[in-house]
This record gives C-alpha cells, sequence and structure tokens, in this order.
C-alpha cells in the first residue's frame, strides 16, 4: 500500500499582505481558548502585527496554530509576539459569564474586550471562525483561522497561554481538582475530582459534565 505523506503548511500573511494593498495598515487577529472546557474562563487575544516589516514572517518562524506547539514553544513565542507585536491585548469571559449568556455570547463579550484594549483601532479585524457584529469595524472570520493567518495564530499563542497561566493560578486557590495540569478540560482525573468535591466557583454548571457531578 502506498503511504501518503501530509504536509501541514504554516500560517501565512497573504490576507494581511491583500488588507495592506487596500489600504488598511492596522490589522488585528483575534483568537479565543477555552470555550471547550469545564471550568475557568474563555480567554481571547487580539494581536497587530506590524505587516509592513519586510522580515515580519522570517521574524515568527515557528508561530503556528498554538493547538499544534508544545507549552514551551508556546511560552517563548507568548514573549516573542509581544516584544514584535504593535499592540496586544486580552479579554476574559468569566464562568459566570458563560452560564448566564451561553458560550458564544461570551466568547463574543471576551473577543470585544480584547479589541477595546488594544490601544490603537483596528482597521480591519480578522477573526478565528467567529463574526463579531457588535463590534463597528470591517472584519473577516475565516474558518481555521489559527493555522492559515499569521495574525490569527498570534493571538492564538497569546490567549492560549494567558488562560493556561490563570487556571494554574485557579489551582492555588481550588486545589484538588488538577487545574495545573488538565487546565479545566474534560479528562477522567478532572471527572474523579469533580464526583469528590463537587464544582467549585470556576466550574460552567451549565455544562453536562458539570451539572452531571454536581454534589447537593
Amino acid at each position: 500500500m502506498r503511504r501518503t505523506e501530509v504536509t501541514v503548511s504554516e500560517p501565512g500573511l497573504l490576507f494581511e499582505f491583500e488588507l495592506l494593498r487596500s489600504g488598511c495598515k492596522l490589522i488585528a487577529g483575534v483568537d479565543e481558548a477555552g470555550r471547550g472546557a469545564w471550568a475557568g474562563p474563555v480567554v481571547a487575544a487580539a494581536v497587530m502585527l506590524p505587516i509592513q516589516r519586510f522580515d515580519l514572517a522570517y521574524r515568527l518562524n515557528g508561530v503556528q496554530d498554538s493547538k499544534q506547539m508544545t507549552p514551551a514553544q508556546r511560552a517563548i513565542w507568548f514573549s516573542g509576539i509581544q516584544e514584535l507585536a504593535q499592540a496586544t491585548a486580552i479579554g476574559f469571559a468569566t464562568a459566570q459569564e458563560i452560564d448566564t449568556l451561553g458560550l458564544s455570547a461570551a466568547t463574543r463579550r471576551a473577543m470585544r474586550h480584547a479589541i477595546t484594549q488594544l490601544g490603537l483601532e483596528p482597521q480591519h479585524l480578522l477573526i478565528d471562525h467567529i463574526r463579531l457584529p457588535e463590534v463597528d469595524l470591517p472584519q473577516t472570520a475565516i474558518t481555521h483561522g489559527d493555522s492559515r493567518i499569521l495574525s490569527i495564530a498570534a493571538a492564538s499563542v497569546i490567549a492560549k497561554v494567558a488562560r493556561d497561566r490563570a487556571m494554574i493560578a485557579f489551582n492555588r486557590l481550588y486545589p484538588g481538582y488538577g487545574f495545573e495540569s488538565h487546565k479545566g478540560y474534560g479528562t477522567a482525573a478532572h471527572r474523579e475530582a469533580l464526583h469528590r468535591l463537587g464544582p467549585c466557583e470556576i466550574h460552567r454548571r451549565s455544562y453536562t459534565p458539570v451539572e452531571d457531578c454536581t454534589t447537593n
């Protein structure tokens, strides 16, 4: 049987360059982390890269969709992206907001918070999959944007590292759940801890696995 090799391409700047040719110089990539977790916030990040730098792709060679990177790689690029970017910002939506508003609305709120904290107003937003009708800025929602668009990939790294660090801090406040290892996602160890301890303040009680493990 013939073996087929699949090559995974790194995110590029084609979308950004097309916008630059149309006159947009301030472009923000937007992504989130934590939508699938049972506990903790959804964290969104907005990143504005200096698109006009001729060496930008070279300087960010190695930045990918954060899910394809190791924790060590993400930590290195978290600092590298912040040093190179024109602006970066983070927005949070708490577990309580997720339960009250619903996941999609809470995610959009976190993204809006990140965009408003940039300090510069983007001329265009490149967003991973989600549209933000509440934001009065030109925008493009791109499915799998974190694996295709460098600005979005950079935002995915910032969001993921910020959320992981928040969950490690929560582990000190709510010991016994293992937040430092599974970061609030659904694992066997997390399920066992929920059965043993019941949910804590940062659990998303609207999620079926958490609701099923609630102790009365």
